[in-house]
């Protein structure tokens, strides 16, 4: 099946059904993470700082048009070359044009969630460029020619014996390596790839308006190589990755890092200023930099989706999430999954083509309770649907049965007459045979058993006092 948002309740069943060792790996990483989340947020005031976090991001994107010249002249400044593209066709011509220009043949790239939503590799491939993710996660997956399972740990659904297949079949290795051995392989073919590469692609944490500061967070330093050793570092930056100030990254850098993976800050922080200058050996001789709008403006212009763009991709509301750890991420069909995923799509793809997602949730409020910023996606998930219901884009039978439910709980006598007619119901019907709804739900439990009377029989009878 062609992975889409609208396939999402097929292809998570055939997940659920199929691979139950993806639910296992994603459940067990998933539930690591968030269980340092929380160990890392009990070590703060961390109410006060999603608080704070949230205001400064609120003005960020109610004064965007400002910081966005201001974050322009900050950076052609410091010697950066500055790059706009409205949507994801210009952001691969300009990329495409770079790669002409400067006769790239090899690049290397750090995890970016935004090259995944820009078809970064596919363009490279077709210009005849040899592209190596360098995330040691990413390039799992590149591997086997797969997207990413999860915003910040991209190969969460394989397990090691997985991963062991995957080396055996490209690399030779023996099927029982440690997983230091699996990443010493890695590293040495990647150590090749930093030193012929004529460009490093990143995208970016953040970014500084007021010094024009790229900011990058990682734990395995392939992005400090991916951004200094080739000669052209790429950064692709969403429009609404921009903080006010650099003094604003201080608290936005240690909790992101507490949010994502429980740690206090990650094991290294890149500050990138722009190419290297006259007499300075490190660095690349030219930085570019490519704000890419491709759909944010309409999300800011939403009166409700807006404030999914204070997201920071951490990917903490995946980790909490139960619908999540059921299925992993190819099953959402896009590229970010996940709750802010279930938010983000309708209003970056458009309803009709996500419509599915706002109801991959239970809408427990795990989410909103990890999200350092803040987002409200329960409330959110809730206002994709009623759109979906208003636009008539929800099944006819759902809706004409959800108007059958609301006036049968309206209207007293004819709800307890319902409730008296089905405790007389075959047990077939209520074992999952015939009813869909009630199949749906005995799936995984026992068989529903009516009670003989009815709550407000027992209740008039003092047998439930």
């Amino acid at each position: 099946m062609k992975a889409s948002p609208n396939n999402y309740p097929e292809e998570a069943a055939l997940v659920i059904r199929e691979h139950p060792e993806v639910r296992a790996s994603v459940t067990g990483a998933t539930l690591n993470f968030d269980q340092n989340r929380r160990k890392a947020y009990s070590e703060i005031d961390t109410e006060a700082w999603r608080v704070w976090a949230e205001a400064v991001k609120n003005h960020l994107l109610t004064h965007l048009d400002g910081y966005l010249r201001q974050a322009e002249a900050s950076l052609v400044a410091n010697g950066v070359q500055v790059h706009w593209a409205e949507d994801a066709e210009a952001a691969q011509q300009i990329l495409a044009r770079l790669v002409r220009e400067n006769q790239v043949r090899t690049v290397v790239k750090a995890k970016s969630m935004l090259s995944e939503e820009l078809g970064v590799n596919p363009l490279l491939e077709s210009l005849g460029a040899r592209v190596f993710e360098t995330d040691l996660g990413e390039y799992i997956i590149q591997l086997e020619n797969e997207p990413p399972s999860h915003i910040v740990g991209p190969a969460i659904h394989k397990n090691l014996e997985e991963i062991r297949q995957v080396f055996h079949r490209h690399f030779g290795t023996a099927l029982n390596e440690t997983p230091e051995a699996l990443a010493a392989v890695a590293r040495k073919r990647l150590r090749d790839a930093f030193l012929r590469a004529e460009m490093g692609i990143s995208g970016a944490n953040f970014l500084a308006a007021d010094t024009g500061t790229i900011a990058l967070i990682e734990n395995e330093g392939n992005i400090r190589l991916s951004t200094s050793t080739p000669r052209i570092h790429v950064a692709l930056v969403g429009i609404e990755k921009l903080v006010p100030r650099f003094s604003d990254l201080a608290v936005f850098l240690s909790l992101t890092a507490r949010a994502a993976t429980g740690q206090r800050l990650g094991t290294f922080v890149s500050l990138i200023q722009g190419p290297r200058k006259p007499g300075e050996h490190d660095g690349p001789e030219q930085v570019h930099v490519i704000l890419v709008d491709n759909g944010r403006t309409s999300v800011l212009a939403d009166p409700e989706a807006w404030e999914t763009l204070r997201c920071v991709r951490c990917g903490a509301c995946l980790n909490a999430c139960p619908v999540y750890r059921q299925t992993g991420g190819h099953a959402y069909g896009y590229v970010y999954s996940g709750p802010i995923g279930a938010v983000l799509a309708p209003g970056l793809l458009g309803l009709e083509a996500a419509k599915a997602l706002p109801y991959a949730s239970s809408l427990c409020g795990a989410c909103f309770e990890a999200c350092p910023v803040r987002i409200p996606i329960p409330k959110l998930l809730l206002a994709w649907r009623s759109r979906a219901v208003e636009q008539g884009m929800t099944p006819r039978f759902e809706a004409a049965a959800i108007r059958a439910y609301a006036f049968t709980m309206t209207h007293p006598l004819l709800y307890r007459l319902a409730a008296r007619f089905i405790r007389y119901l075959p047990d077939q019907v209520l074992d999952n045979r015939v009813v869909p709804v009630v199949k749906a739900w005995t799936e995984g439990r026992a068989g529903l058993k009516p009670s003989p009377k009815s709550f407000r029989e027992l209740w008039e009878s003092g047998e439930a006092q």
